[in-house]
């Protein structure tokens, strides 16, 4: 059985129907006080498996807590989550004294909580795989990167592919592979939250047409940089492809008042911009 949240009603149908599994509601009932109230099927098969994205995760990971706890109670003996994106997956060391490393224990609560974890395209830097995160437990990292190479090739043949940081390199590398585009990476130094300084590569940009591709659009500052860098550059066009489209506040209009054209993403977070379904890719991991 497939359960699922009401916000992900879309996406959990879709990956309900491509696996022929059966899919329920979690049901959620707020308090005045905060709190929530959950209701799951009466009985629940052995194998369950529990979509939930983690966008703006930090009620979520209660309610994911409360759901997967319930589950076990009503009869799940393997329990799958399914987590498009995976939040607090980037702070995994300390950079100052007393810093909280927020991706060991999160990847232990969910350890504790869920016998498989599958994601795509998690945010690990110095981590080597997803079983790193996990202890003692299955971790499964997709990549979407494939999927948007290809996509973009059908809607701009002969992109250019550039990613707006060295972290975007593996993504880039991995979408230019799959659709036989030309790729390069440029240089950040990220001095803030909102100040970020973006260098383009040797590669020639002038008269190409470019596509920003990255894993996550957050506040879109890093996408703002590469793209006027890009166009100063001399570049024909600039799009946007990214795997998770978080887009936070005006964080998308800053990246189009920047020059960019046409803004692609997965529906890996639901977004006005989702061209491209993971959920071949996401049934296929289930599947195995």
């Amino acid at each position: 059985m497939l359960l699922h949240f009401d916000d992900e009603q879309p996406l959990a149908e879709a990956l309900a129907a491509a696996l022929d599994w059966p899919s329920m509601l979690v049901q959620r009932h707020a308090f005045p006080d905060g709190e929530t109230r959950l209701r799951l099927p009466a009985k629940l098969p052995p194998d369950v498996i529990l979509l939930r994205g983690l966008q703006q995760p930090n009620a979520k990971l209660t309610e994911l807590w409360l759901a997967a706890a319930g589950a076990r109670e009503l009869g799940a003996r393997r329990l799958t989550l399914v987590s498009p994106y995976l939040a607090y997956m980037r702070q995994d060391m300390a950079f100052t004294p007393g810093e909280v490393v927020s991706q060991r224990h999160v990847g232990a609560l969910l350890a504790q909580a869920f016998d498989r974890v599958v994601t795509v395209d998690p945010h690990l830097h110095r981590v080597p795989t997803l079983d790193a995160v996990l202890p003692g437990r299955r971790g499964t990292a997709l990549t979407a990167a494939p999927l948007l190479g290809r996509w973009i090739a059908q809607q701009v043949p002969g992109a250019l592919l550039l990613g707006p940081d060295e972290e975007a390199g593996q993504w880039v590398r991995a979408a230019a592979e799959a659709a036989g585009l030309d790729h390069a990476v440029c240089l950040k130094q990220r001095h803030g939250d909102h100040d970020v300084a973006v260098s383009l590569p040797a590669a020639p940009v002038a008269g190409r047409a470019v596509v920003l591709l990255d894993d996550v659009a957050s506040t879109g500052r890093t996408l703002v940089g590469a793209a006027r860098g890009a166009l100063a550059a001399g570049a024909a066009s600039v799009d946007v492809a990214v795997t998770h489209a978080l887009f936070v506040g005006d964080a998308e209009a800053q990246v189009r008042a920047a020059g960019v054209g046409r803004v692609w993403s997965t529906d890996c977070v639901p977004h006005a911009s989702n061209a491209v379904s993971v959920v071949p890719l996401l049934a296929q991991a289930l599947r195995h």
